[in-house]
């Protein structure tokens, strides 16, 4: 009788070699942008610019967790820029504090008296406050002197949100697109709610100055701006594997048959419930972390940051790279993110056609409506489908 041996399991990455080929060209795309670098090379490329391209990257992780929640899940989420924008809030509070604190402490260091504690305190309070009338600290200000307690917040928050707001709406079998609106009347009563200045977050000034990093202000923006832009390439690598990791075995499986058909797995056994909430979790809580990246290199953070709009925004990044790809995801959101910048920021020349001048901060997101009705009708999977099919045409 013949022996029969089995072959051995391949690996995961084995398995899935364009997850390698995307970490090796992020890998390769971070070592030249850091040479050519003002803090590390040849000055080539400026500190305002890399803090463009780290901001771009982190806004490449949220739009890869976007389309794990819609693209493979099937969940047209309106609200995942509300856990972005958590995150941001959650670093924010740490950098005001700790360096309005730095401030206080020398400012009352020559006093003829020491401060006490709470003098010190109080005085950091007013510092922060004083924009909204305000004197005291509110309590959720409680942790923000540790940053260790805020970056665990910058977990929770998102994730505990996300949690119990999956949990209401899956449970109740909510669909489709009523629960697109649940998601984005949850992002906006976040945002009206935050625009109040009893909020303890500011108001609609919200979190200035978040550049400035307490215990590194010797250091130049330059390099500054580096260690953020590594930070985030890092932050992307990690998401990507871990969502790729995620929707590329059975459970990747059975997420995708939901999007499909979602009545016929509930009967064939499977819990769609849990399954949902496990994506809308870990989505939201990398959206967080993406956000808490992000702030420090834009430097500031207003409740207009958490307007559904962006959340929309959002969605058509992942339409236009193709939905149901992650790096789909990410060419999506750096194509846009990086037009946006030249568009809105001076780059692009102004056409003057004698009877209308074409200003491009005004016509900007025409043109990007247009972009995205194009690619919907001419290009259903978008540029990353379209990719696909310029490599595997004979």
């Amino acid at each position: 009788m013949a022996k029969t041996t089995l072959a051995p399991r391949k690996g995961f990455l084995s398995e899935n070699p364009s997850v390698l080929r995307f970490l090796g060209l992020l890998a390769l795309f971070t070592i030249i942008i850091s040479a050519l670098a003002e803090g590390f090379g040849v000055g080539v490329i400026s500190t305002s610019f890399l803090k463009v391209l780290g901001m771009t990257l982190c806004l490449c992780l949220i739009a890869v967790a976007m389309d794990v929640v819609w693209g493979y899940c099937g969940i047209l989420s309106l609200g995942h820029f509300a856990f972005f924008g958590l995150g941001g809030y959650g670093i924010g509070m740490w950098l005001m504090y700790a360096r309005t604190e730095g401030i206080v402490r020398e400012s009352l260091a020559n006093a003829p008296i020491p401060a006490t504690e709470g003098e010190v305190r109080d005085a950091i309070a007013t510092q922060i406050f004083s924009v909204v009338g305000s004197t005291e600290l509110p309590f959720i200000w409680g942790f923000a002197h540790s940053l260790t307690l805020q970056l665990l917040l910058i977990v929770l928050v998102p994730g505990l949100l996300a949690l119990v707001f999956g949990w209401l709406a899956f449970r109740s079998r909510v669909t489709g697109v009523y629960l697109s609106i649940l998601t984005q009347a949850m992002t906006l009563a976040l945002s009206l709610y935050l625009f109040q200045n009893d909020t303890g977050l500011r108001g609609n000034n919200g979190l200035s100055g978040l550049q400035n990093i307490p215990g590194l202000l010797h250091l130049p923006q330059s390099t500054i701006a580096l260690w953020f832009f590594w930070a985030s390439a890092l932050a992307l690598g990690l998401g990507y594997l871990l969502f790729a990791w995620l929707v590329s075995g059975k459970f990747g499986s059975v997420v995708r048959a939901i999007r499909d058909n979602e009545s016929r797995v509930r009967f064939l056994g499977y819990h769609v419930e849990s399954y949902k909430l496990v994506v809308f979790t870990a989505t939201a809580i990398v959206s967080g972390i993406a956000g808490a990246l992000y702030y420090p290199q834009a430097g500031i953070i207003n409740p207009a940051e958490i307007a559904p709009i962006t959340s929309i925004y959002l969605a058509v990044w992942v339409a236009i790279g193709g939905r149901g790809r992650l790096y789909g995801a990410v060419i999506g959101a750096a194509t846009v993110s990086l037009l946006s910048s030249w568009f809105t920021g001076g780059g692009a020349p102004n056409i003057n056609l004698g009877f209308y001048e074409i200003v491009w901060t005004d016509w900007w997101l025409v043109l990007l409506g247009l972009g995205f009705v194009a690619v919907t009708l001419f290009f259903p999977k978008g540029i990353g489908g379209l990719f696909d099919y310029l490599v595997r045409k004979p």
